[in-house]
């Protein structure tokens, strides 16, 4: 996949790469699970191949959305407490529609940091909600 991403980046450098990986995953490459560390692993190249931009998105719970399938129990149990854990724990959180809005407009628009997390893609996702209105 590695080769894939660095023979995209040869093709069409002005591209811009958006990565879902998730909340936990370890820059560092040095974490305790190895899923994180190969996560970070990946983020890590991928920000020194030549696109023009790279974002990193890293969401935690989502709210499942209506008609969405394969959700777990355990994720439909949660996600009908959204609300609360919102309200609560901001940072762990974020829909499904904000981050694939947020994926939108970091390629549309930009965005300051290359890592977004929950807080990040819920307020890049505001910023298309408030230009449409």
């Amino acid at each position: 996949m590695l080769h894939f991403r660095t023979s995209l980046s040869r093709l069409n450098p002005n591209m811009t790469f958006c990565y879902v990986s998730g909340t936990g995953t370890d820059s560092t490459e040095n974490g305790r699970t190895m899923c994180a560390r190969i996560k970070g692993k990946t983020e890590n190249h991928l920000m020194k191949l030549p696109f023009k931009a790279v974002y990193l998105f890293r969401p935690g719970l989502m709210k499942p959305i209506k008609g969405q399938r394969n959700v777990k129990t355990i994720i439909k149990a949660l996600g009908s407490m959204y609300p609360l854990w919102k309200f609560l724990f901001p940072k762990f959180v974020c829909t499904l529609q904000e981050l694939g809005i947020a994926m939108i407009q970091s390629v549309k628009q930009g965005y300051a940091k290359q890592v977004l997390e929950n807080t990040d893609i819920t307020k890049l996702a505001r910023t298309k909600s408030e230009s449409s209105t």
